[in-house]
């Protein structure tokens, strides 16, 4: 529409890669109206909020970032504010923000954010807001505009929706049930991305490995990274996030076996104990957790390890706790997300009974991540004499290696003559708190 010719756009992001990527896509619409993008809101003639819910916090926090835009507003009538994503997709979501932020032009869910442009032109027209909460699937074939902002690593959807239901999770609420996009739509996109120079492509899903079992043609998400691993050119497959009751021994030998599987694993425990994990409803006990761990560790050489944990839940007593901590200890992650436990109204875990304190909460996320903090030191010193695939970058004139697990090795500088190239680099020692080595190998395994 020729209206948005040459206006200006701010997109305002919240909560995962998933919403990270969405709003890529929503970029790609608003740039093909004919718009350019700004850093400030409040410079902004389209100001998109794509939102999360999963923790209060966030949602606290988009609340409060959109009411800033009211003066702005008023001083500018003609700019528009578009709030999508999770918190309007919720139940009363929609009429809470219509209730709460009755300035805010286009309100609109998960299903639906690929229509922004069409909202756009029908608030111009009609100069009526628009609130739109659908329930109906968006459309799978990702073949909208997507722009980009890293230019090594790209997200790619294979998987939308979640079915496993834990019960401190909105996801399945706001995202639906699983529903895989076609093998060769992924296959095309991902192509398209290695012949743009894309190293790092990330196969996003709330669960990657359920991919294809709303199919019913046999594919598995396995399978899926083997054909994939299939594609010309010099590049590596991450995926997030995993699963441990859909992780298996497949996708383990599939880790090992293809050198374009990238050598790092995220998957969430939440919980280093098993009565917590059953009120969780994560579907396994920390035994099987264990033994996933174990298998990749044994099967991925110098595999990196990340997950997500919860403190907090409801009824999780100091045992419980230490036993998340006995986890870290003998796991030994390289990088650990943590949360306080959220209470979500509406959500099961709400009316657990032996809800825990928010001080007693704090304390042990703070003793969790100082001891993750130790941790972290300890693997630092584990990595020298080791030797991994790496990316070879650039940064301000300083050359460094990324390995899969996104550590930096510094190399010598006229190592850059290698730049943009997968190369095995043999770690030497350690100064200043940073990782240094050599390149043991200049041909990339690719």
């Amino acid at each position: 529409m020729m209206y948005f010719e040459g206006k200006k756009y701010n997109v305002v992001t919240y909560g995962c890669q998933m919403n990270v990527h969405e709003s890529e896509k929503i970029s790609g619409i608003l740039q093909d109206l004919g718009m350019t993008l700004v850093n400030e809101p409040e410079l902004a003639d389209v100001v998109v909020f794509n939102t999360c819910c999963i923790r209060e916090g966030a949602e606290d926090r988009a609340f409060s970032n959109i009411a800033a835009l009211k003066k702005c507003k008023a001083k500018n009538p003609d700019m528009i504010i578009a709030v999508c994503g999770c918190m309007p997709q919720q139940k009363q979501g929609k009429y809470d923000l219509k209730k709460k932020l009755p300035f805010v032009d286009i309100v609109i869910g998960t299903h639906n954010v690929n229509m922004l442009g069409a909202y756009l032109t029908r608030v111009v027209d009609t100069k009526k807001r628009v609130y739109e909460v659908v329930d109906t699937p968006i459309d799978l074939s990702e073949n909208k505009t997507t722009i980009r902002d890293d230019k090594i690593n790209a997200y790619v959807n294979i998987i939308y929706g979640c079915n496993k239901f834990c019960t401190y999770c909105i996801v399945p609420h706001v995202r639906g049930r699983e529903r895989s996009r076609p093998y060769e739509d992924i296959k095309a996109e991902v192509k398209d991305l290695v012949s743009k120079g894309y190293r790092y492509i990330t196969l996003l899903g709330q669960n990657v490995n359920s991919y294809g079992k709303d199919l019913n043609n046999g594919m598995t998400f396995a399978s899926l990274l083997t054909k994939l691993c299939q594609i010309e050119g010099e590049f590596k497959l991450k995926f997030m996030t995993s699963h441990p009751i859909d992780f298996n021994k497949d996708i383990i030998k599939v880790m090992k076996r293809e050198p374009k599987v990238a050598k790092c694993l995220h998957l969430p425990v939440q919980s280093g104990n098993s009565d917590v994990l059953f009120r969780m409803n994560r579907h396994y006990n920390i035994r099987h957790y264990n033994k996933l761990i174990k298998a990749t560790k044994r099967g991925v050489k110098n595999v990196s390890l990340s997950t997500d944990i919860i403190v907090g839940f409801p009824g999780e007593s100091e045992k419980a706790f230490e036993d998340t901590v006995k986890l870290l200890k003998k796991v030994k992650y390289d990088q650990v997300f943590a949360f306080m436990y959220s209470k979500r109204t509406g959500k099961p875990a709400s009316i657990l009974p032996n809800q825990i304190d928010e001080s007693v909460k704090n304390k042990r996320l703070n003793k969790l991540l100082r001891e993750q903090k130790f941790i972290s030191k300890q693997m630092l010193n584990d990595c020298v004499g080791k030797t991994y695939n790496c990316l070879v970058v650039v940064h301000n004139g300083v050359t460094m290696g990324l390995t899969d697990g996104g550590r930096e090795i510094y190399l010598p500088n006229d190592s850059n003559a290698l730049e943009n190239h997968f190369v095995d680099i043999k770690v030497e020692g350690i100064r200043n708190h940073k990782l240094s080595g050599v390149i043991k190998c200049q041909k990339s395994h690719q």
